[in-house]
């Protein structure tokens, strides 16, 4: 097996594994995920286009009763995935307020819309005539190109394809390109990015290879040249399915990476969370549960869970306030100065002096302390909702460190200055 062939199986396996990967969301999401479902097709007629085109695929179905099966095949599945891909473009761009002036883009887009169908159906209905009329197949073929270079049927068939491909891939290079210079975040610009290169190289190559087969038509080329142009271009052809896999899916997988983020801070905010909750169960909006309980629900989007999870633990700390006296907060900085030089921790002096507080609070509010004015605390200084949710989230790796030893160590504390203090004061 050569290189070139061991890329394909490769490049056609990753395509296949877009493919899966893209399913469920295409197939079952929401309104907004059944918008993508044009994409998904793509992905889809574009896997099975590719292991038509690798070695063991294309030399069984080339040798069938139908001679060179593999390569109408090929060109079916193609053209409805270039379709796919146009109806995701048009309904990716295509939209626009009625209001005001329309975007170039948009009436480009619009025009696409209207011309892409009736062109594949009438693409698809050209290439079965010509395939079974002037192309040439006495003799199975393993590379169709270069075992045709010189025959004006394969010519005009090969022809009929690439003013399809070109056209659809010069309108994806074009659409993208518009979009990667306006996207603001950067994995959508690189992911864009990679994309409308792979659309340049796709109109490089139905170019090249069209130039190729009409000159050949008047100068025959020899054998190895004509072997030697196919597999070029047919590398440049695996560049551009591997640019476009990588490229499309660099988005959705930042968004996945994001969720497994937000599922970590999730796991390490629950001890402390549920905590909390436990001694105010009125708190959330239902009871706490296990760590493996909450992790696999999916009724509810994760980070709108986090987000619910740090305000119910902003609201169970401004409910302990009123079980405190305002000397917790010094006590509490104190006691995190004390660990902090026994052993610094990840979480830093500034969290870990949260959580003492926290612990502490709670601890008396589980003995027995009466309910009473609010004590001091120091601001939360985050800035926006992540900024919170990234300082509780190393509040609860802290929390998670003290012992029940420390926290009556620090209670101990708040009795003797309040005794002291009543002493001094008769």
């Amino acid at each position: 097996m050569s290189a070139l062939d061991l890329a394909g199986y490769l490049i056609a396996a990753l395509m296949t594994a877009v493919a899966l990967w893209r399913m469920p969301a295409a197939l079952w999401g929401d309104e907004d995920d059944r918008r993508r479902r044009a994409l998904w097709g793509c992905y889809a007629g574009f896997a099975i286009a590719l292991w038509t085109k690798t070695s063991a695929v294309r030399i069984g179905l080339n040798n069938s009763p139908v001679t060179d099966l593999a390569v109408l095949i090929k060109h079916y599945t193609a053209t409805i995935a270039i379709l796919a891909i146009l109806s995701y473009i048009v309904a990716i761009y295509g939209q626009y307020p009625t209001d005001g002036d329309i975007p170039r883009h948009v009436r480009f887009a619009r025009r696409v819309q209207r011309l892409a169908a009736r062109t594949a159906v009438a693409t698809l209905a050209l290439l079965t005539a010509l395939f079974f009329t002037v192309v040439d197949r006495s003799v199975p073929s393993d590379r169709f190109v270069s075992d045709h270079a010189g025959e004006w049927g394969a010519t005009l068939y090969m022809s009929v394809f690439y003013l399809y491909l070109g056209a659809a891939s010069a309108v994806c290079a074009y659409q993208w390109a518009l979009a990667t210079a306006g996207a603001t975040r950067r994995h959508l610009r690189v992911g864009l990015g990679m994309m409308t290169f792979a659309m340049f190289i796709g109109v490089g190559y139905t170019v090249s290879r069209t130039l190729f087969m009409w000159i050949s038509v008047v100068d025959t080329p020899s054998e190895h040249f004509a072997l030697r142009f196919d597999q070029i271009t047919e590398a440049a052809q695996l560049v551009l399915f591997a640019f476009f896999a990588l490229g499309a899916s660099l988005p959705a997988f930042s968004t996945g990476w994001r969720r497994l983020k937000l599922r970590r801070a999730q796991a390490r905010l629950h001890p402390l969370w549920h905590e909390l909750m436990t001694a105010f169960p009125d708190q959330p909006f239902e009871p706490p549960r296990s760590l493996a309980r909450e992790l696999t629900r999916f009724d509810t989007p994760v980070d709108l869970r986090i987000d619910r999870w740090a305000a119910d633990i902003a609201d169970a700390v401004e409910k302990l306030r009123h079980y405190v006296p305002d000397g917790l907060v010094p006590a509490a900085k104190e006691a995190a100065a004390a660990a902090a030089a026994d052993g610094p921790g990840a979480s830093g002096e500034g969290p870990l002096a949260d959580a003492y507080w926290i612990k502490s609070a709670l601890a008396a509010k589980n003995g027995g302390a009466p309910a009473g004015g609010a004590a001091a605390i120091e601001a939360n200084h985050a800035t926006d909702q992540d900024g919170e949710v990234a300082w509780l989230v190393r509040v609860a790796s802290a929390y998670r460190t003290i012992t029940d030893d420390r926290v009556r160590d620090v209670l101990n504390t708040l009795e003797t200055l309040k005794t002291g203090g009543k002493e001094r004061t008769a």
